[in-house]
């Protein structure tokens, strides 16, 4: 068993007569915050049933992603904690919470095959290694080689290769090909397909079917699967744009390549959808280039809150804004858009070294 107080002088006072010395332990108390947290969001979005509907609504799903060290703190202690709630705030008696629904949790992701160490300087620090890389190429990176069901490892030879090979050969060169094409070609609009031909619609599907299958594994939590299977389909495109006339026929069969330009078009503006899970900030950006105006995402913000003893601050999310749905793409002829900029870029191999020699390098 786990004692749940500590002599301590910090933390929860336990509210029973006689116990004025102890506090309620972090172990016991910080799962707490699940419920605690959406309790103050819905006091400081002056709607303060709305948490309700994440613990009593029976069709509410509570994900909790954690490391696996902390998996006895989430199945066990704390789905006990909530099991033995009998009434709270006015509610009624014995009325039950949610038990979360899942409990994805991670293995470990070592560095260069050694064990992240704070004391070692064996560490990669997110503020350091933002100031030369984009967001973007960290979040693919790490999707790809997410620890789902055994430990992995950062390598920085396996980080240039996946970023050059796969997110810009595969993704970022085939958005940039076909928009500046496009851009040239018909003046920043989006051409007029005519008739689509068996080519085109067999590719359309294939891409409208990935929403389905790519949305099943994102709610299974195969969140590596999810960003292969939308790799996969970046690459039917690729593969599409081999076979279908385009740049080869522009001068003599211009409504043909008008045809695989429009495809190719409305693939790409679905796969902005598919991939903004994994890369938010370049979808966002395509999202602009192809013209749209108002944003697939809202807005984060930190926000500053006032309690009885101290402020803190908390990292809430404004999804007034957003107008990102799962869907298909349904890109109309005639869109004016803008001339595209690389979403990526192409890393030469001397980071490699220059990389693994920052990790011997104290942290500031």
């Amino acid at each position: 068993g786990r004692a749940v107080t500590r002599d301590v002088s910090w933390g929860i006072p336990v509210p029973l007569d006689g116990w004025k010395n102890k506090r309620i332990y972090v172990w016991f108390e910080a799962v707490m915050g699940y419920f605690t947290a959406s309790v103050e969001w819905a006091h400081n979005n002056e709607q303060p049933e709305a948490w309700k509907e994440w613990w009593y609504n029976p069709e509410a799903k509570i994900y909790n992603f954690i490391g696996k060290d902390n998996i006895p703190f989430h199945t066990v202690f704390w789905q006990s904690e909530l099991l033995g709630v009998g009434s709270i705030y006015d509610e009624p008696q014995n009325r039950p919470l949610n038990l979360p629904y899942d409990v994805p949790s991670n293995e470990f992701m070592n560095i260069e095959g050694a064990q992240v160490s704070k004391s070692r300087d064996w560490a990669i620090w997110l503020p350091d290694i933002l100031e030369r890389y984009d967001p973007d190429a960290i979040r693919f990176y790490i999707t790809a080689a997410m620890p789902e069901s055994r430990d992995s490892d950062f390598s920085w030879s396996d980080f240039v290769r996946r970023n050059n090979g796969e997110l810009v050969a595969a993704w970022g060169n085939l958005a940039n090909r076909v928009l500046s094409f496009t851009y040239k070609h018909w003046e920043g609009r989006v051409p007029d397909p005519g008739e689509l031909r068996e080519i085109d619609q067999d590719l359309l599907k294939q891409i409208d079917a990935g929403f389905d299958r790519i949305g099943s594994l994102l709610e299974e939590v195969k969140i590596r699967a999810a960003l292969q299977e939308t790799l996969a389909l970046a690459r039917e495109v690729n593969g599409y744009l081999d076979r279908a006339p385009w740049f080869g026929v522009i001068e003599e069969d211009r409504q043909a390549a008008a045809t695989t330009v429009y495809t190719a078009l409305r693939a790409i503006d679905s796969l902005k959808i598919l991939f903004a899970p994994f890369l938010p900030f370049s979808s966002e950006q395509l999202h602009e280039s192809l013209g749209y105006t108002e944003p697939i995402f809202g807005e984060q913000k930190i926000v500053t809150y006032e309690e009885s003893e101290r402020p803190h601050e908390a990292l809430i999310y404004d999804a007034s804004s957003a107008t990102g749905l799962w869907a298909p793409s349904d890109l109309e002829p005639g869109r004016r858009f803008r001339k595209p900029k690389p979403m990526y870029r192409k890393l030469d191999d001397s980071v490699i070294d220059e990389e693994r020699e920052r990790l011997h390098q104290p942290s500031e």
